[in-house]
Order: C-alpha cells, then sequence, then structure tokens
C-alpha cells in the first residue's frame, strides 16, 4: 500500500480552549519530505495545531491524521509510538538545567531505546556533530549561549531519527547569525535525513527562505496555504497585511474593549 503523499493533515478541524474559538473547521496537509511553515498573528492556533498533530490536545471535531491514522482515535500505546516517529524543538530550546549537554541529547534514547552505553554514546556524539556542538558535549546549559542550547535541542529532536520534527518558534531571540545557522541546519536535516519539518515562526524572511510551503492562520481559518510565491502573492486582506507587516488590516491594533467615552468620560471617571 503505498504511503500517503501528506505525513500530517487535518481534515475540518474545531478547536476551542473553552469559550475560546481557536480553530473553526480547520483542514491542511503537511506535505511528506518538504519543510511547512505555519504562519500567522499571535493567538491564531499554530501551537495548537502542533499540539493537535502530537496528542497533546485532542480535537471537538474533524480529524487528525499522522501518516494516514487519527491522532484523536489513538489509544495510549498507539499514541506513543506515534510520537516516537516525531521530534520537537520547542521554544528557546527547553533544556534539562542540571543535565550535561551530552545528557540532554541522550534522554530520548535512555527513555524509549535499550541501547548500549556505547551506541548510546555514538549516536549522541553523531547528532551533535551533526549541529557543530560535539566539543560541547560536557558543558551545562548555563555555559553555552542562546543559539547554541536552540542547536542542542535541535540535536535532542532528531536522536530518535524521527520522520516529522516539530519547531516551535526556533528563531526567537536569536541573533542574525545565530538564526541564519538555525535555519541552514533546519533546511540540510531535513533533505539529508528525509524528514519532513513543519516550522511555526514570525520571522518571515527567513522562514520564506526556508520553506517550501507555507499555511498562514488568520482568525481561526486557513487564510493562505501554497509556495511562498503564491502566498505573497494572496489577495486575503489578512494574508496581505500579515506578510507586509502592516499595523491596519483585518487584525486589529486594540484589543476589544468598551468605547473611550465608557472610560474617560466623566461618567467612565465617577464609576472608577
Amino acid at each position: 500500500m503505498p504511503e500517503p503523499s501528506f505525513l500530517a493533515e487535518l481534515r475540518n478541524v474545531t478547536f476551542s480552549y473553552g469559550d475560546r474559538a481557536i480553530l473553526r473547521d480547520v483542514s491542511l496537509s503537511v506535505p511528506r519530505g518538504k519543510v511547512t511553515a505555519l504562519m500567522g498573528a499571535s493567538g491564531g492556533g499554530k501551537t495548537t495545531v502542533l499540539r493537535l498533530i502530537g496528542g497533546q490536545q485532542k480535537a471537538q471535531s474533524g480529524q487528525v491524521l499522522f501518516d494516514g491514522q487519527d491522532v484523536g482515535r489513538m489509544d495510549v500505546a498507539a499514541l506513543y509510538a506515534a510520537r516516537r516517529r516525531m521530534g520537537m524543538l520547542f521554544q528557546f530550546g527547553a533544556l534539562f538545567t542540571d543535565l550535561s549537554v551530552f545528557e540532554n541529547v541522550a534522554f530520548p534514547l535512555r527513555e524509549h531505546t535499550d541501547l548500549s552505553e556505547a551506541l548510546i554514546r555514538d549516536v549522541v556524539l553523531m547528532k551533535l556533530h551533526a549541529v557543530g556542538l560535539r566539543g560541547a558535549r560536557d558543558l551545562a546549559p548555563s555555559q553555552i549561549s542562546g543559539g547554541m542550547a536552540r542547536r542542542v535541542a535541535l540535536a535532542r529532536a532528531i536522536v530518535l531519527d524521527p520522520e516529522l520534527v516539530m519547531y516551535d518558534e526556533p528563531f526567537a531571540g536569536l541573533d542574525p547569525i545565530s538564526l541564519g545557522t538555525a535555519a541552514q541546519l533546519i533546511r540540510q536535516l531535513n533533505d539529508a535525513m528525509g524528514l519532513t519539518s513543519i516550522i511555526v515562526s514570525h520571522d518571515l524572511e527567513e522562514t520564506f527562505r526556508l520553506a517550501d510551503h507555507v499555511i498562514i492562520l488568520g482568525e481561526g481559518v486557513v487564510a493562505a496555504q501554497g509556495t511562498p510565491d503564491e502566498v505573497r502573492a494572496s489577495r486575503d486582506p489578512l494574508v496581505h497585511q500579515f506578510v507586509n507587516a502592516l499595523p491596519a488590516g483585518p487584525v486589529p491594533f486594540h484589543y476589544p474593549s468598551p468605547d473611550p467615552a465608557q472610560d474617560f468620560g466623566p461618567e467612565g471617571g465617577r464609576r472608577s
């Protein structure tokens, strides 16, 4: 049976946190072997999509598929098996501060495999070498820079040779050199290891250079998806506002609030 052309899919997914709707009947696809960027204004549901694919959250309706299987219907054993095929790079790395660089990368191997210490050492050093940090293996997270910590986290994310790697804001807080290095690593590792990658990012220029496929979320729906050039050419008002960094548009500057006269007028002053 041929494998699906999409490694992950959302089909007519609706999801809310309490009364707050995050995704409304959303359908999107993550092409196998490609780098997909998931973008949009803050609070638009990007990280929620990652949580749904990883099974940390369940959709109220619709299907979330990983390699053709419905994540929402998996039992605990099946979900854990699926997660072993996924890697996750959390925002700012989320390294264990009391473990060395080596032990941070070794952690998933110790948790999920029965490899010997000799094999664990070889695998960890190979992954650290791939991100340029084999020489930093004995350092503590407090002894390395933010950019280096992000690379250690990347080594940890790929140490189990996953099929899918999800990146939550991998460029946040990085200087231009570290940002360029991180982007280059994501592209190189995706192609060399035959990965499928999903990047949640607000860094428009770097992400558009890196991605094969771009999905823009806004107001609970998919506003646009396609190649970077196709998304740039979109006439959707929200997409136009986002890709051109415009302060005015469908995404408002002001959070919904009472009329100014209610707060600043004589009656508002007396109420306060």
